[in-house]
């Protein structure tokens, strides 16, 4: 009962400031003009100054467990190359396919994939998804712009390898996990030297990248909301249903059974607490905003944060009660 209660407690503010940008648009306070520049600035500012600041909080990459890192790497490239031809034979049209890829593999762990390791298994859960960080959403937002440039591509013909790369190394969310890896590299190399300097130290600067960072969540739910339509459901429901389904019931059923299956003696209680967090959570938040600025199919992606996040609740509980039941944690 308290994985339900927290799974509820979680998705409950998402739902509510989702609800929130849905009532400001119906009494005229939130435009569709005003919803993609919002959804322009949390992609190009507040996101990218958030996964920076988040990445850059790991106090040291040491201590990583490869084999761990490494299952939920080899684990979430299945599941997108898997999830291609899947989209392609579901989706209708050719800008939803890379939608539907995209939130078969990026979950909303950069949101609630720490706390809820935390609530599962205390600590040790916390610290273990907080190293995993490192590894995987720098993954997932390189996955999202595969999905969105290759597999989603609009136009005709093929997608050049080297257009592919340099929107990856353009985009600004990789640009802000790219320069948090450097600033602790640097710091690593510093401590070496025996020289304990922190950004954090410059306290006017990292307050302002804090407040910049506090607003790309609450902002994109608000605009998610603006921007969604229960109208859109009937034309989008085989994507929607084919979306949720996979994100919160078939990747969690084969990435966390195949641990505990085969290895089970291998993976200790907090790293089966950060399976749940990064394969059972419902689509990130994030892939509404870069779905809009890569040209993809915003309403469907809206729709996919949206109901997963509210199937999310039962599964969730369902993957922790099952875990436990086995002795996982």
């Amino acid at each position: 009962m308290d994985s339900l209660i927290f799974a509820l407690s979680a998705i409950a503010p998402i739902v509510l400031m989702v609800l929130m940008g849905y009532f400001l648009k119906r009494v005229g306070m939130v435009g569709e003009s005003f919803a993609k520049e919002a959804n322009r600035l949390v992609f190009r500012v507040f996101m990218p100054v958030m996964l920076f600041v988040n990445i850059y909080k790991i106090k040291s990459l040491a201590g990583f467990d490869f084999a761990f890192i490494g299952y939920v790497v080899i684990a979430l490239l299945v599941v997108f190359f898997l999830s291609i031809p899947a989209s392609i034979m579901v989706a209708g049209q050719k800008n939803r396919r890379g939608v539907l890829v995209q939130a078969a593999v990026r979950s909303g762990y950069s949101l609630i994939g720490i706390p809820l390791a935390n609530s599962l298994y205390g600590e040790a859960g916390a610290i273990a998804a907080t190293l995993l960080s490192a590894a995987v959403i720098p993954l997932f937002n390189v996955l999202a712009v595969v999905s969105l440039t290759a597999i989603g591509n609009d136009g005709e013909g093929k997608v050049s390898v080297k257009k592919i790369v340099l929107d990856i190394l353009k985009n600004p969310l990789i640009l802000g996990i790219a320069a948090a890896l450097v600033c602790i590299l640097i710091r690593t190399v510093f401590e070496r030297f025996g020289i304990s300097f922190r950004l954090s130290d410059l306290d006017p600067l990292f307050t302002v990248l804090q407040y910049l960072a506090g607003l790309a969540i609450p902002l994109a739910l608000l605009v998610l909301g603006a921007q969604f339509e229960l109208s859109a459901v009937a034309a989008l429901k085989k994507e929607i249903i084919f979306g949720t389904m996979v994100r919160v019931v078939v990747v969690p059923a084969l990435a966390i059974g195949v641990a505990y299956i085969f290895f089970r003696d291998r993976f200790t209680p907090a790293h089966f607490a950060t399976f749940v967090s990064v394969f059972a959570t419902p689509v990130a938040v994030p892939s509404v905003p870069m779905v809009q600025e890569m040209g993809g199919d915003v309403v469907l992606a809206g729709q996919l944060v949206v109901w997963s996040t509210l199937a999310s609740a039962l599964t969730v509980f369902l993957v922790t009660f099952l875990l436990r039941l086995g002795g996982a944690f």
